[in-house]
């Protein structure tokens, strides 16, 4: 158990240094000021993790407590939600797909040898689904934005 918590903070605590970096590159916002944000969003992801630990139902993922304590700690109702906006708002959404992407690969390697069992037509399958994903986005962007005159 204290060796999935130690692991659980480490991966926090690095995604948090990756997205404040990437947030700092791509979008221009100096980590002292975006460093709030990233406290708040580390300790809502912790308590959602610690959580899972916690309460006996295994079923339940532990992504779905982080999102139930992020929808409560910015309730209007809440006290000091105001604040926690205001700080998580520092944080481009998208600085965080780097360390994802990278958890991705990660979890992709780990399960390398179950991939190679894999037949070409599954390879053949999961690229049609990729390109059918890509086309229908494409297509369903180009609608929208001739429907709304910018195209």
């Amino acid at each position: 158990m204290s060796k999935q918590l130690f692991h659980t903070v480490l991966a926090l605590i690095l995604s948090a240094i990756i997205v404040l970096i990437g947030n700092w590159i791509g979008y221009e916002v100096v980590p002292t000021e975006a460093l709030m944000g990233m406290l708040v969003i580390i300790l809502i992801a912790g308590a959602g993790f610690a959580l899972k630990m916690i309460i006996p139902w295994k079923t339940i993922p532990g992504i779905l407590y982080v999102a139930g304590i992020s929808i409560i700690v910015s309730l209007p109702i809440t006290p000091g939600s105001e604040q926690v906006i205001e700080w998580a708002s520092a944080i481009d959404i998208q600085a965080f797909t780097t360390p994802l992407l990278a958890y991705a690969a990660i979890g992709i390697g780990n399960s390398l040898a179950d991939f190679t069992k894999l037949s070409w037509k599954s390879i053949v399958i999961g690229s049609m689904v990729f390109l059918g994903t890509f086309l229908g986005s494409a297509i369903i962007a180009e609608i929208v934005l001739r429907i709304q005159g910018i195209v």
